[in-house]
């Protein structure tokens, strides 16, 4: 499974990578190959200063060796070895009423002192952040996550949703991050579903992301925009900021495995900005979000 998984990585990031510098038009992914001390590396591609992509990073890796003390605790274990591989991305566009967009999809092993398996799991999903509601936009990305979920159970979408509504949200803003798309982990064997079931839905969800925010990019990229709007956008950025490095389980697993740091960090944007207790004005487009991200919806009708 491990084989398999990372084979569909590679290819998947292949296609991304493609896509994106063919709506992008000017700027090209750099691809930097970096090994692990303890075991495993990766491949990060990166892209910056585009037209259309401010910075944006399309990264898979593979590591495996001890598991850390961190680890260990985290997963209630003694001492074993893990493998661990998956793709991870996230896309930050220049024009503000673009969203920003960040997928992962992985794959966990866990081994006794024999090298047999004695865990293994998938997880992942894919989560918008806007910086100007666009409902339409929120309802492409939805019903394309749920369409990628019905194929397999219809009770996937609701449940994903509202995990990945609790997850991305910022406590310590009493907010979202984004207006969700789907989360889910610890997706392991049981009498009713097996690990293959498990590859094909994740690999299905991973193939509907290019459907999912392709076209919400086409459709905003070249929209007039003013510095007041680029303002708030990097505003918002620095909500993005603060999720990734105080709550994110991504981040901070990279953080405690010795994982590369160039790679793990490229989720953060170019430009940011905090500003002392500031509040949109009443009434405006922003503050349309901020209500929305106060409160999740539910983007699709039952």
């Amino acid at each position: 499974m491990k084989d398999k998984f990372l084979t569909y990585i590679q290819i998947l990031q292949n296609q991304i990578t493609s896509k994106l510098e063919e709506v992008e038009g000017v700027a090209k992914f750099r691809e930097d190959i970096w090994e692990r001390p303890e075991g495993g590396g990766g491949r990060t591609r990166v892209i910056e200063n585009g037209n259309v992509i401010e910075k944006g990073g399309v990264n898979i890796s593979a590591v495996h060796g001890k598991l850390p003390d961190s680890m260990q605790k985290l997963f209630n274990v003694g001492e074993a070895d893990f493998f661990a591989c998956g793709l991870s991305l996230v896309i930050h566009p220049k024009n503000p009423m673009a969203p920003t967009v960040h997928a992962n999809w992985r794959y966990f092993e866990m081994y006794n002192e024999n090298g047999e398996i004695i865990n293994s799991w998938f997880g992942g999903g894919q989560d918008l952040t806007p910086y100007y509601l666009f409902e339409e936009d929120a309802i492409h990305f939805h019903q394309t996550c749920k369409t990628a979920c019905d194929k397999h159970n219809p009770e996937f979408y609701p449940k994903y949703k509202k995990q990945c509504d609790a997850y991305f949200w910022n406590a310590h803003r009493n907010e979202a991050r984004g207006l969700g798309g789907l989360f889910f982990d610890y997706c392991k064997e049981t009498d009713e579903i097996k690990m293959e079931d498990w590859y094909n839905f994740v690999t299905e969800v991973g193939n509907s992301f290019l459907q999912a925010y392709v076209p919400i990019l086409e459709k905003r990229k070249e929209l007039p925009y003013t510095q007041e709007q680029r303002t708030w956008q990097e505003i918002r950025r620095g909500r993005y900021v603060e999720f990734n490095l105080v709550h994110d389980k991504g981040t901070l697993f990279g953080l405690k495995t010795n994982g590369r740091i160039e790679s793990i960090l490229m989720s953060l944007p170019p430009n940011v900005q905090w500003v002392y207790d500031h509040h949109p004005e009443v009434g405006g487009e922003e503050e349309k979000l901020i209500k929305v991200l106060e409160n999740p919806i539910d983007w699709i009708a039952p």
